[in-house]
């Protein structure tokens, strides 16, 4: 029965490899029971070199419109080789450098750059958990990682019979995956912070409605963990949020400014909450920071 199995995968995995030039996403030429057994299979692929060669191959799929090709296949195969480490540093290489091109240009489905980002927040979770990057490298990608999260304006979160775009709480994941990493300068981790903040209270008063404040909060509460990051800091850089928001405006038009207030409110009670019971000196500090942000909201 074990032999049949595999022999189905290899053939199953033959079947799945068209050329790039018959389709830019390669498994749209597949058929849904295909896809579903290779998944169901745990995206297995014996060979390293053509599991290395396939994962540039997905990164194509990343921006299809169809969800079940992006988030439920070609995502979640990416996911699952780089946490099993079954991508070699070359082909991360790769990957990533194909990554950061899907960032650039115009998205007119809005569906490439968010899951671009939340594939790099894979990548960077390699290097965290097994370094591979030269320093210079994880600068770059610290520098991509923030500059993604202020370029975000597409605030769709969950389309019925689109999918997720999320592009917020995918940067928001990347900026996680980097500050976890102990390899980071606490200089770097700020920036990523400041990335964070510049999307608590998005553009034009959008109103979060998919989890975005606590997809944010994450890396801010895990910054503070490093143990790194003056408590001054933080609590001048919360503080800074509420500058941001300013008094409510005079006049008729304020319903942009509550959505702002809702969404800062909203973070800032999702970053007290995950440090409620931690006895942690750092953790406990952010608390107090919290709260005094709290009090001082117009």
């Amino acid at each position: 029965m074990h032999r049949m199995f595999l022999q189905a995968i290899v053939l199953l995995a033959c079947l799945w490899l068209p050329l790039a030039a018959q389709a830019r996403c390669a498994l749209s030429t597949q058929t849904p029971a295909a896809r579903a057994q290779w998944k169901a299979s745990g995206f297995a692929i014996a060979d390293a070199a053509e599991r290395n060669r396939r994962a540039l191959a997905l990164a194509d799929c990343l921006g299809d419109a169809d969800p079940q090709l992006r988030d439920g296949i070609a995502f979640e195969a990416l996911s699952t080789w780089m946490r099993g480490k079954q991508l070699d540093a070359e082909a991360l290489r790769a990957l990533e450098a194909n990554l950061l091109l899907q960032l650039d240009g115009a998205d007119a489905q809005g569906f490439r750059k968010p899951f671009a980002a939340l594939a790099l927040s894979e990548v960077a979770r390699t290097d965290r958990v097994q370094a591979w990057m030269s320093d210079e490298e994880r600068a770059r990608m610290v520098d991509a990682a923030a500059t993604y999260l202020r370029s975000v304006h597409d605030y769709r979160g969950f389309v019925d019979g689109e999918g997720w775009r999320h592009g917020v709480a995918h940067g928001a994941d990347w900026a996680l995956q980097l500050v976890l990493n102990k390899a980071l300068s606490p200089a770097q981790a700020m920036s990523l912070l400041d990335a964070v903040g510049t999307q608590v209270m998005p553009a034009a008063g959008h109103a979060y409605a998919f989890g975005e404040p606590g997809r944010l909060a994450r890396p801010v509460l895990y910054a503070v963990v490093r143990g790194d990051i003056e408590p001054a800091a933080m609590n001048a850089w919360l503080l800074g949020l509420v500058a941001t928001l300013g008094p409510l405006p005079e006049g008729r038009q304020q319903a942009a400014w509550w959505r702002n207030r809702a969404n800062l409110e909203n973070f800032l009670h999702a970053l007290g909450n995950s440090t409620s019971g931690e006895q942690a000196t750092a953790l406990v500090a952010l608390a107090a920071s919290v709260r005094t942000a709290l009090q001082k909201l117009p």
